[in-house]
């Protein structure tokens, strides 16, 4: 006999397992006994799946019929009581030998202890516990879990060498644990997640096949539309993250809608308030919309450039009102330059514009979860003060100076020059990254 566990509701229950693989026997062997050993009956039935003489078994601390076997071929999970058992394959987990098994009593983490791959753990083993007889003969199952913490942003690191062994920290999103009866095939679906209001602030790419399924929503609202430049805006890349509070995953699987409570909390260790938390997310929502107008703008003086450069192309050379046009294309290219970096290098060439102090000033506010500084809400008005007045300029010179050049295309047989609307843009989804 290589270990025991005591059971954790019945008296007298005892679970062991055998190893006999010194004797040439890789056979696993798994017993319980519910009279304190005296009698024992075998959980590994004919034709089982499991592989590997046996090392470990546990019960769950909740759910009695919940046991995970460790063998030296990998993880075992049973959901009813040893009945049937299945591979755990989650998270890449390897065909490796299982020596040691424990379940966190707080976090309802399984950690395992493996031989020559070090230590694993599964995050959050709650849905397991859900997967009753009832639950799996149901066709959709949301699989309800622990609150999501929002934990404290944090960055760095460093690199590595090749003897330093280190694992990966949970994950920092929300997880989404679902089960599906069978492999969706026909019509729709897809998952969101709604506020307390129901406006759909995530969408979280699914998996339709059978089975239990983990999938993770960011916290984050979708990302601001950045204008295109020389220079790229890695802080523009991420959303606003969503505030804490009380919100629903809605599944819509062809014709049917299933949901399911989420509960986001604050990082126990946060010191920030619920008002500073309001206060950042307000501002970094103005500031998004602040690049949606930037890159609005810059989108029209782009279109109005390629239509001036198409028009000057298609008349004759020498043409006067050719000439005209790409001087008018040159006007409407000096006012986007100051809106945009053209050169390449950022602050290296020391060319940086509204959209980089802009996209600057929004990374340094969505990642803080703190009130804003006085100094960032002034910044912030400047800015919009500065790109106000660029947008102004530009309306005043397409209304005079696009009218006359219209008028003298329409002379010609050649189609006007038309700005693109709020409305368009927003419908094709351009000035994006």
């Amino acid at each position: 006999m290589s270990y025991v566990d005591a059971g954790h509701f019945d008296p007298g229950t005892v679970y062991a397992t055998f190893d006999l693989h010194t004797f040439g026997d890789m056979r696993p062997y798994a017993y319980k006994s519910t009279d304190y050993g005296k009698t024992w009956k075998s959980l590994i039935a004919a034709g089982s799946p499991v592989r590997g003489y046996a090392h470990v078994i546990r019960q769950d601390l909740v759910n009695p019929n919940l046991l995970f076997l460790g063998t030296e071929f990998g993880l075992w999970i049973s959901l009813d009581g040893g009945s049937q058992w299945s591979r755990y394959k989650g998270g890449d987990f390897p065909a490796v030998a299982v020596r040691d098994l424990a379940i966190h009593p707080r976090d309802h983490d399984l950690v395992i202890a493996t031989h020559g791959r070090g230590i694993w753990i599964i995050d959050d083993i709650t849905p397991l516990r859900a997967l009753t007889p009832a639950t799996l003969a149901q066709d959709v199952v949301f699989v309800r879990a622990r609150p999501t913490a929002q934990k404290i942003l944090a960055g760095g690191g460093w690199v590595n060498g090749d003897a330093s062994y280190v694992g990966d920290n949970s994950t920092d999103a929300a997880v989404i644990t679902y089960y599906l009866k069978k492999r969706h095939i026909f019509g729709d679906m897809k998952i969101e997640v709604l506020d307390a209001a129901g406006h759909v602030v995530g969408t979280v790419p699914s998996t339709k096949r059978r089975g239990l399924s983990r999938v993770t929503w960011s916290m984050r609202l979708p990302p601001p539309k950045v204008p295109p430049a020389a220079s790229a805006a890695f802080g523009a890349a991420y959303g606003p993250r969503v505030l804490p509070g009380a919100y629903t995953v809605k599944m819509t699987k062809d014709d049917k809608v299933y949901t399911m409570p989420l509960q986001l909390v604050s990082d126990p260790r946060e010191t920030h308030t619920m008002a500073d938390r309001q206060a950042q997310l307000a501002l970094a929502n103005k500031l998004v919309g602040m690049l949606g107008d930037m890159s609005f703008a810059v989108e029209r003086m782009n279109g109005v450039r390629s239509d001036l450069e198409d028009r000057a192309s298609r008349l004759p050379v020498g043409d006067a009102l050719a000439q005209r046009l790409r001087d008018a294309s040159s006007a409407a290219d000096v006012m986007r330059k100051k809106i945009v970096a053209t050169k390449e290098g950022g602050m290296i060439t020391g060319e940086e514009r509204l959209r980089e102090n802009l996209t600057d000033l929004y990374g340094a506010v969505v990642f803080y979860d703190g009130r804003p500084s006085q100094m960032q809400i002034d910044r912030t008005d400047a800015i919009g003060r500065e790109l106000g007045d660029i947008v102004a300029a530009f309306g005043a010179w397409s209304t005079k100076d696009l009218g006359a050049l219209n008028t003298e295309l329409g002379a010609k047989k050649l189609q006007p020059i038309a700005l693109i609307s709020r409305a368009q843009w927003e419908g094709v989804g351009k000035g994006g990254q």
